[in-house]
C-alpha cells in the first residue's frame, strides 16, 4: 500500500507552525485546503494533553465556524492523533501564510476564553469530561507568542 503524503514528511525535522498539507479539488471543482496547524515538536517535546487538546478543538471550532469572513470557508477543525497539533480544512486554494492572522485571532481567542467550554456537556459532547480549560489556555498562549507572534519561512513550509 502507498504511504499516504503526511506520512512522508520528515517529522525529525518539522518545526512548530502552520503548514499546508495538502490540496484536493471537491467533484463541483472547488479547491479545500487542508492545514497542518503544529503546535508541538513532533517526538522532541511532550504532545499536548488530550484533555487541553480536546477544549481547544471546541473553542478553536466555535471560533472559527463563527468568524465573519472565515466561518463560510470552514468545512473541518480537530486535533491530531499524535496530539501534536490539529487540522483545518477550508475552502479555497490557499498558502500557510494566507492563514497566519486568523491563526493568531483563534489562538488569542482561546489564550483568553473565560466561561464555559461550548459544548462541553453530556448532551452535546461524546466525552464531555475531557477538558481542562487552564492547560488549553496555556497551550494557547504558548503557541500564540513562541510561533504565531514570530512566525518566519521555516515555520510555513514543510522541511525536505
Amino acid at each position: 500500500m502507498e504511504k499516504i503524503k503526511s506520512f512522508t514528511i520528515n517529522h525529525s525535522h518539522l518545526l512548530r507552525g502552520i503548514y499546508v498539507s495538502r490540496q484536493d479539488t471537491t467533484p463541483s471543482g472547488d479547491v479545500i485546503t487542508t492545514f497542518d496547524i503544529r503546535m508541538k515538536l513532533p517526538n522532541r517535546e511532550p504532545a499536548v494533553s488530550q484533555p487541553a487538546l480536546h477544549t481547544i478543538e471546541h473553542l478553536a471550532a466555535t471560533y472559527l465556524r463563527n468568524h465573519p469572513v472565515w466561518g463560510s470557508k470552514v468545512v473541518y477543525w480537530g486535533p491530531m492523533g499524535c496530539c501534536t497539533g490539529n487540522y483545518l480544512i477550508l475552502q479555497g486554494d490557499l498558502k500557510s501564510a494566507d492563514i497566519v492572522p486568523l491563526m493568531r485571532e483563534t489562538f488569542k481567542f482561546i489564550a483568553e476564553f473565560d466561561g464555559d467550554i461550548p459544548g462541553a456537556s453530556a448532551n452535546d459532547c461524546g466525552n464531555y469530561m475531557l477538558h481542562n480549560l487552564p492547560m488549553a489556555k496555556w497551550e494557547a498562549r504558548k503557541y500564540l507568542i513562541e510561533v504565531l507572534d514570530r512566525i518566519g519561512p521555516e515555520n510555513l513550509t514543510y522541511p525536505d
